[in-house]
């Protein structure tokens, strides 16, 4: 039995259990330093309407085409990220280079990806994302630094990695209806999750590096992030999964609170994503 017909059977026995697994948590009113930023922000209609419906956080049925809307945008921002990243030359080694030129390579094809899937359902054309559709200071908060200072566009890229982890997770139950499109996403969403060890381990690793960086993440460290990005991270302290305790002893062996929140990784609902990502879209 695959993965798939694996869920659908858990969902039969426990028809709210991925209600249980993503709760609705309170749409994020203040984003560290975004906070006043985001609040002057203007979403275009189009794409404040499209984000209304994603992941079914205001629609009991949201389409699949909407979820891949939605997850088109996301993984523009990474291509578009990594494409103009990849062509800088701050990088302190030919390796670091080349290693933002493979994520590159991976986000393109995840775009095309998207973009394939997205016409073959019909209807309109997916939406087309150039390096004009985003503002890389993080609407002022970063200034120039994106893509002039190797920490500050390692550190960029590792908060787009961790976002898109669990922004895939988020969307699995919306895609449960398309099989092959869940099966896509879920190949996604574990090459997200390679991408953001391998890049907390170049921030650990860099010159005067980020010192103890896991390639996981423990309770809600946003690992060395500056604290704007703690959005990113918070819901991962969670300890209980399908009202299950992970922590205490089991076989003699304890699992404190620090591993039980290492040991699963938390979906983070469209709002959320929405409040981490809008000071990007220009």
């Amino acid at each position: 039995m695959n993965i798939f017909n694996i869920l659908k059977e858990v969902e039969k026995v426990d028809p709210e259990i991925f209600d249980r697994i993503d709760p609705r948590r309170e749409v994020f009113k203040h984003f560290g330093g975004f906070g006043k930023k985001l609040a002057a922000a203007a979403i275009p209609i189009a794409f404040g309407s499209m984000l209304n419906k994603a992941y079914g956080q205001t629609t009991a049925n949201p389409s699949v085409r909407e979820v891949l809307e939605f997850a088109l945008l996301l993984e523009n921002l990474e291509y578009h990220f990594y494409l103009r990243a990849a062509a800088t030359d701050i990088f302190p080694s030919a390796a670091g280079k080349t290693a933002f030129g493979v994520i590159r390579d991976h986000e393109k094809a995840h775009v095309d990806f998207l973009r394939a899937a997205i016409s073959g359902m019909g209807g309109a054309a997916p939406t087309t994302y150039t390096d004009a559709s985003f503002d890389w200071t993080a609407n002022g908060l970063l200034g120039n630094a994106t893509f002039t200072s190797y920490p500050t566009m390692l550190a960029v890229a590792q908060a787009f990695e961790d976002t898109g982890v669990r922004a895939y997770k988020g969307a699995a139950p919306a895609l449960m209806s398309n099989d092959t499109v869940l099966q896509a996403a879920l190949q996604i969403h574990s090459v997200e999750a390679r991408h953001a060890a391998h890049l907390r381990r170049m921030r650990r690793d860099m010159t005067n590096g980020v010192a103890g960086l896991k390639p996981w993440i423990t309770m809600k460290d946003r690992g060395g992030l500056p604290a704007e990005f703690q959005g990113i991270y918070d819901g991962e302290e969670n300890t209980t999964q399908a009202t299950v305790n992970i922590t205490g002893t089991f076989g003699g062996i304890t699992i404190d609170a620090n591993a039980a929140s290492e040991a699963f990784d938390e979906p983070l609902t469209v709002a959320q994503v929405n409040a981490i990502v809008m000071p990007f879209i220009a």
